[in-house]
């Protein structure tokens, strides 16, 4: 009789238990919700999204960043606030410890930091000796340190399946096909680096092209009703449709100071209603020009030194070219 006492109690006390963990839950989750609508006043967190080889032996190493904020954006100069080191496993888990080396700062990341999740948004070759050395980007806003840290380790491994799983692509697709995805060739008309004035429009054209049509063109179908219109992304990935498209970005300088036009669509998570981004409905992915070259117009509020991005995608993988811009008075 004791003994079976003692297990219906401690079933009770089982039970207790989990009613408690289950309103701790919902009570944190009613919490941290609000958090995750900050139009502003939140921190940017440095993300490293995995690595696969190259063809010549080297390996290549993809990073991105989270900037928990829905409208603030940061520039954050190359510097002791954003950079890039070398480092033996482990050394620089320590947040407080300092790896800032000048010679090895600056591996083309962003200085401009638009909102929300922007994944694999560069790349960053290494030898094919590199072992268990990691490459870590430190990024520090509002005063708060974040790291990620690039290594070689197997559970890092990725290919383009996972990639376009990580950014919703093809309606979140989980097909094999997507696995030997080709990304978009693309190539910009004219110089890389150039030179305009304050007010002086720049223009701006590039080719794109699809080579597999892998994942075909597909649109999202359009809410007919408020509800689904403002319906809650049922993933845990927001997903956007299949389909070349193209726009242009600041990639490092003030994007407050550069205009576009035609309005460029953002090329981050934004999945509000009517956000101009690909993961926000209605959004329809536009149809490429007949030609394939798209074309624009930008012009600079402020001089300084920018680095414009244009990014291609076919809503899987993305191809990247940059122009740097010169802006005088």
């Amino acid at each position: 009789m004791m003994c079976r006492g003692l297990h219906r109690s401690s079933l009770q006390l089982r039970a207790v238990l989990l009613s408690a963990l289950v309103l701790l839950v919902f009570n944190q989750a009613g919490i941290a919700q609000p958090r995750f609508m900050q139009l502003t006043g939140e921190i940017a967190s440095p993300a490293f999204e995995g690595w696969w080889p190259n063809e010549d032996g080297t390996y290549k190493l993809f990073y991105g960043y989270m900037n928990s904020n829905w409208e603030q954006e940061f520039d954050i100069d190359i510097g002791p606030d954003n950079y890039f080191t070398f480092t033996q496993e482990g050394d620089l888990d320590d947040l407080s410890g300092d790896g800032y080396d000048f010679a090895v700062a600056d591996q083309g990341q962003p200085t401009h930091l638009y909102p929300r999740r922007n994944p694999f948004l560069f790349t960053i070759d290494v030898p094919a000796d590199f072992g268990s050395l990691e490459l870590v980007w430190t990024l520090k806003t509002r005063g708060q340190t974040n790291r990620a840290y690039g290594s070689l380790k197997p559970d890092y491994r990725i290919d383009p399946q996972v990639i376009s799983t990580e950014v919703g692509g093809a309606f979140g697709s989980l097909s094999d096909a997507l696995r030997t995805n080709i990304p978009p060739d693309l190539r910009v008309e004219g110089e890389r680096f150039r030179t305009v004035q304050v007010g002086q429009a720049l223009s701006l054209a590039v080719r794109a092209s699809d080579p597999d049509n892998l994942p075909a063109r597909r649109d999202r179908p359009l809410p007919t009703t408020t509800d689904q219109l403002y319906r809650t992304p049922s993933s845990i990935v927001v997903s956007s449709g299949p389909g070349l498209r193209f726009s242009w970005t600041v990639y490092r300088g003030p994007a407050k100071y550069a205009s576009f036009e035609p309005v460029q669509f953002k090329t981050y998570t934004d999945s509000r209603m009517y956000a101009n981004s690909p993961w926000s409905p209605p959004f329809t992915i536009p149809m490429p020009p007949e030609d394939g070259r798209w074309t624009a117009e930008v012009t600079f509020d402020e001089p300084g030194e920018y680095v414009l991005r244009g990014i291609a995608s076919d809503g899987s993988m993305f191809t990247y070219q940059n122009i740097n811009v010169t802006v005088t008075r």
